[in-house]
């Protein structure tokens, strides 16, 4: 894999490079907001993403703005275009840290073990006991950088398979579902819709729960923030937090209601988007401050992220402290 794919090192390098040529935010009053998010990711407050409440809640004109992965999302915070990153996954912003950047972990926006995977071509026959057979040299598609870039390296190690064979081919799910609709790779990784269309060209190998259960792979997305924007603006992340913890109970409570308005923003049939959502799970305040999350797993989940990238020669160094790059302070005010 590590002659033949793109490397993380390389699209890090020019989030780097836009990091280091533009200022931070320079203290006026805010009268914008600007929030990264997905299409065809569908999460609970794309509620009030859909009525406005985010802007009426905030006092702010939020303008939400749709990226393909995380590794844009990042580099649209290095350029200042982006205040916040809504579910950005959690290896994007590892790399990106990793490379220098500096950003903040505020919450976790959504858990999906079970909504990112990798999907064989149906005609290849593929199982988990002879991935390592019929894998070998595959060509693959899988956003670089990314949750599902990491959950296939570790579920085909995990089976034997040789990653190093691999020609991998940097595409967004949606373009990966394509790809292999069409015959032109043999394995495509991603989420959300474009999961749900590689599911017509092919099958699974290993489940989420089994993933979790056999390897500990912990799947979850996050809200980040350059730490400039936490810094000069910590009112303004604190209240899209409470809007944000609001939205996730009023869905567990009463989903019937606010479906229709989520699938809308997220571009989404609402069939499609209640069989996505019945995929999630959002942690509360008080869990995520629990060592389950923030105050221990996820530092450590987080070292061991960087270590595999490092092992595969797509970072060049990690962090000694990714504990560091979380800041619940927000998190711990809306939970006093």
């Amino acid at each position: 894999m590590k002659s033949k794919s793109v490397t993380i090192g390389l699209l890090l390098l020019v989030v780097s490079l836009i990091a280091a040529s533009c200022g931070g935010d320079d203290g006026d009053d805010l009268a914008e907001l600007n929030v990264a998010y997905f299409l065809e990711w569908p999460l609970p407050n794309q509620f009030e993403q859909n009525n406005g409440s985010f802007d009426e809640e905030l006092g702010l004109t939020v303008n939400w703005v749709s990226f393909s992965t995380g590794v844009e999302m990042s580099a649209a915070m290095a350029s200042g275009d982006i205040d916040i990153a809504y579910s950005q996954g959690l290896v994007p912003f590892v790399n990106a840290v990793s490379a220098g950047q500096d950003l903040k972990i505020v919450d976790v926006a959504v858990s999906y073990a079970e909504n990112d995977n990798c999907v064989a071509a149906s005609d290849l026959g593929v199982t988990r006991s002879n991935a390592a057979d019929l894998l070998q040299d595959a060509t693959v598609s899988v956003p670089v950088g990314t949750v599902a870039h990491y959950k296939m390296l570790k579920s085909m190690q995990y089976l034997g398979v040789d990653t190093d064979s691999f020609d991998i081919r940097n595409l967004a799910p949606a373009e990966g579902a394509a790809a292999i609709q069409g015959g032109d790779v043999d394995l495509a990784c991603g989420w959300g819709g474009g999961l749900n269309r590689m599911l017509e060209a092919g099958n699974i190998i290993m489940t989420g729960a089994e993933m979790e259960d056999e390897i500990g792979l912990k799947v979850f997305d996050v809200t980040s923030t350059t730490a400039d924007f936490l810094a000069t603006h910590p009112d303004v992340v604190q209240d899209f937090l409470r809007v944000t913890e609001a939205a996730n109970r009023s869905w567990e409570a009463d989903p019937g209601s606010r479906i229709e308005g989520i699938a809308d923003e997220a571009d989404m049939s609402v069939e499609d988007a209640e069989g996505s959502l019945a995929t999630f799970s959002f942690p509360t305040i008080t869990d995520q401050l629990s060592d389950k999350w923030f105050a221990n797993d996820v530092p450590e989940f987080m070292n061991q992220v960087a270590d595999l990238f490092v092992e595969e020669g797509a970072l060049e160094e990690k962090l000694d402290d990714y504990a560091a790059t979380i800041d619940t302070s927000a998190l711990e005010a809306l939970n006093g």
